[in-house]
């Protein structure tokens, strides 16, 4: 049997008595436009959590100075927004409920087919994440070097490439706006110049990818607050169905390689999936690169250096029926 196979065997047995581990806690997002901001006409937006398998969300509070309305996407990201003469702010409370996220396990019956549509819009390219003959190439040498030829062994190619040639540093200019052609010639960054890599190559090698982002919870038991986002991706592996990995977290602890791929942890909370955005109400701007901080536009142009909070405390005991990681 070959080294791949043997693998996926491992992992399936694994995955089949795993129990996912489960957290429980409570967060809150301000965001608030700064009085010294200049303007007639004020839009603020802000992501909103949805409840989804490995998430759910309860306890929802919204409190904003100016009356705000809802949206929803096309991906089904959620959207909360403020229209006000001053400038506006909003701040949302809720519990969630999260669940350590698995790989799913392969059965006779196989994965529930991806739509066509679905299929075409994880496939499609990225602004920054583009599918030319350059990217091809460079994914089309990983698979062939790793002899990979199904799609779990050409994701694990990739993965395996990204994590082994990608260093997790914020210093410099360029990194985090998960630029593919950055992240392949700096060969550094943070969590979405990683995934830039392994979507794109992803994609190009016809493996469904899409991108999420929203916040990291301290694996320490407590309350705090938080400094910045996190985000992390999925492929779609024929038979088998959607896959989590996160390549960057593998990058900072690569004793932890073999973990996140196939894993996501409980200690996040996911806001918005995909990328290039069109908010709703749509922003008079380009699509956002990515919608996890707060936006705003004043007399239809973007405001920088909003004012931002972002604060958890856990809720209760956690179930951890795993061993440790």
């Amino acid at each position: 049997m070959s080294t791949w196979r043997c693998y996926s065997v491992f992992i399936i047995a694994a995955t089949l008595f795993a129990q996912p581990r489960e957290r429980r806690f409570s967060f809150e997002y301000g965001a608030s436009v700064p009085a010294t901001v200049a303007g007639t006409s004020f839009r603020l937006w802000v992501p909103m959590p949805h409840d989804d398998d490995s998430q759910q969300i309860g306890n929802l509070r919204i409190e904003s100075s100016a009356p705000y309305r809802l949206g929803t996407d096309e991906l089904g990201n959620q959207f909360l927004s403020v229209e006000s003469s001053n400038p506006p702010s909003i701040t949302v409370k809720f519990a969630c409920v999260r669940k350590e996220r698995l790989r799913p396990v392969a059965t006779s019956k196989g994965a529930a087919l991806l739509s066509s549509e679905d299929r075409a819009r994880w496939l499609a390219p990225d602004r920054m994440v583009p599918l030319d003959d350059t990217i091809r190439k460079w994914a089309g040498e990983v698979v062939a070097a790793a002899h990979a030829h199904t799609d779990l062994e050409m994701a694990r190619a990739i993965y395996d490439h990204v994590v082994a040639t990608v260093k997790y540093d914020k210093t410099g200019k360029g990194w985090g706006r998960g630029d593919i052609y950055y992240a392949c010639d700096a060969r550094r960054g943070n969590c979405t110049d990683f995934h830039a890599i392994f979507i794109g190559y992803a994609r190009a090698m016809g493996i469904p990818a899409r991108f999420s982002i929203g916040f990291p919870i301290p694996s320490e038991r407590g309350e705090g607050s938080i400094a910045g986002y996190h985000c992390w991706t999925e492929f779609y592996a024929q038979g088998i169905g959607w896959i989590p990995i996160d390549a960057s977290e593998a990058g900072k602890n690569p004793a932890m390689r073999e973990y996140f791929f196939g894993t996501h942890d409980e200690n996040h909370v996911e806001l918005t999936r995909g990328r290039d955005l069109q908010l709703i109400p749509r922003q008079a701007a380009d699509p956002l690169n990515y919608f996890v901080y707060p936006y705003a536009e004043a007399d239809g142009k973007p405001v920088d250096n909003l004012d931002r909070t972002f604060s958890w405390k856990d809720l209760s005991p956690i179930r951890d029926t795993n061993n440790a990681k």
